[in-house]
């Protein structure tokens, strides 16, 4: 399986933001929008990933509030990404060897969408359960000898 059938599923819905916007309005659009992460783009191009891990770090550092931050000063500016080749397993290794849960999806420089860990278990999960069903589905089927065909052969 690769990221590109993850991508098929989930859709082409993206979020971005700019890395001069307030952070307190990136955190508005996380809120609003019920997501863990924002796309950092920049004339067109990914510049950094900003997940609720970067904002709890950033109010932490400031005293409990966002202040006057902006994005750039928050985000990762080297995330990991993947071009929706990528097969699933080698994504679970790279996101679990950088703690990573948000990943973005570039074919050359264009963003393609963006996956979270919770959408390669989820496809993992469904995999394995498609297979798990199949492999039940064939052993129910399983050819019965008939009682003489083996009293024949002694």
């Amino acid at each position: 399986m690769k990221v590109v059938d993850i991508l098929r599923v989930k859709g082409g819905t993206l979020y971005t933001v700019a890395p001069d916007q307030a952070l307190a309005e990136a955190i508005a659009t996380m809120a609003e929008y019920d997501i863990g992460s924002l796309v950092v783009m920049e004339h067109g191009d990914l510049v950094g990933m900003l997940t609720f891990r970067e904002v709890i770090a950033a109010v932490q550092r400031n005293g409990g509030s966002v202040g006057s931050s902006i994005v750039r000063t928050v985000m990762d500016d080297h995330p990991l990404t993947c071009t929706p080749e990528t097969e699933i397993d080698e994504v679970r290794r790279m996101m679990l060897g950088r703690h990573a849960r948000y990943m973005p999806v570039l074919n050359g420089k264009t963003l393609m969408g963006v996956i979270s860990f919770y959408d390669v278990a989820k496809a993992v999960v469904d995999s394995q359960d498609f297979e798990n069903r199949m492999l039940k589905a064939y052993i129910r089927d399983w050819p019965v000898e008939e009682e003489g065909a083996d009293s024949a052969k002694l």
